[in-house]
């Protein structure tokens, strides 16, 4: 007679039953107890466990230990190749510990992260890892830290790749130390009439995001070192994307004309702006590095398709990754760490 087809889940249950153990050494047999196991055990356990196609409930198991064997990391564009680039970092690192990552979008929209921490809260991760940008004067970041304090009393870890004004571990990335070396070369080089493409800024319909201000400070730092000033008429606020940097380029043509009115170089606060910033010149008849010079920030790996090849302040971007999944890790944190960004020029700025 032909068994009835199953149609409910084997259980821990069936599984201590078919081993012909007691149901607590069938648990401590495949949750990799510490507690003592006999090995004849453990292995009569796996064979039935296998035999029946058993999968352990990860959600029981979490609220046994306190925390599960994932990472969740939250992005702000999961298309931008800068945060995919972290997350490769990550999920490598992750891979080492016998980690899983899981992966969610903001969409740099800091209301829908504290409710997705706040999800987060029930799924127990090991450690959540927060790569978007902040925001200055953000109203839901006490919210945010609210959340994040109830997680980790609950044992878990909090990492930010930003700097931020809350007691959580840290990995800081030297966005104005980078932006102003990036500033002072091409002042260095001869580059006088500038222009750039901030992103959101007060005037803006959302709130300004801290890298783009730590970026655009330091720019502006590193060419005043060297005698030159950007005029408030020149500093285009647009989205942090591909689009924003083609409708900031767009702007500039459309008030100082097709010759951008003498401007010699546009830096983007980061690359994928700066790449639409080319196309968007292209399309008005510029040739880029050579009608004008564009630069921008992260060193994407975009970029090794992109033609002029873009000056750039390189960070690198799967270290990040991998340093926020060891700070995650490490049991003591230590002195907050710092990844500097180093000035790589190329063929968009020949120098004047």
């Amino acid at each position: 007679m032909t068994d009835t087809a199953r149609t409910s889940p084997v259980t821990l249950h069936d599984v201590a039953r078919e081993a012909g153990v007691s149901l607590a050494t069938a648990s401590r047999s495949l949750n990799g107890s510490t507690r003592n196991v006999k090995a004849a055990n453990r292995e009569r356990v796996l064979e039935a466990a296998e035999r029946l196609g058993y999968s352990a409930n990860a959600s029981a198991q979490a609220v046994a230990r306190g925390t599960t064997t994932t990472v969740a990391l939250l992005v702000g564009d999961i298309a931008d190749p800068y945060f995919s680039s972290i997350a490769a970092g990550v999920v490598g690192a992750a891979e080492d510990h016998h980690l899983v990552v899981t992966m969610a979008e903001t969409r740099r929209d800091t209301a829908r992260e504290v409710e997705m921490v706040r999800a987060l809260r029930g799924q127990r991760p090991r450690a959540i890892i927060l790569a978007a940008s902040r925001r200055l004067g953000d109203p839901h970041a006490a919210a945010l830290a609210e959340e994040l304090a109830k997680y980790e009393a609950g044992g878990g870890r909090v990492v930010f790749i930003s700097t931020v004004d809350a007691p959580f571990r840290m990995l800081h990335v030297d966005n104005a130390g980078g932006a102003q070396a990036l500033g002072s070369e091409l002042a260095a080089m001869g580059y006088r009439e500038v222009a750039i493409l901030a992103g959101p800024g007060d005037g803006a319909e959302v709130m300004p995001l801290r890298t783009s201000e730590d970026r655009l400070t330091g720019f502006r730092e590193g060419l005043a070192s060297h005698g030159v000033d950007v005029p408030a008429s020149r500093v285009i606020s647009t989205a942090f994307t591909r689009d924003g940097g083609y409708e900031g380029m767009q702007q500039l043509i459309g008030t100082f004309g097709s010759d951008l009115g003498g401007i010699d170089l546009v830096f983007a606060v980061n690359d994928v702006m700066a790449v639409g910033a080319m196309s968007a010149a292209r399309d008005a008849g510029l040739v880029p590095g050579r009608d004008v010079a564009v630069a921008g920030f992260d060193d994407i790996p975009t970029l090794r398709d992109v033609t002029p090849r873009l000056t750039t302040a390189s960070l690198p971007l799967e270290r990040v990754g991998e340093e926020a999944l060891a700070l995650a890790l490490a049991e003591e944190p230590g002195s907050p760490a710092l990844l500097e960004a180093e000035v790589a020029i190329r063929e968009s700025t020949p120098g004047r």
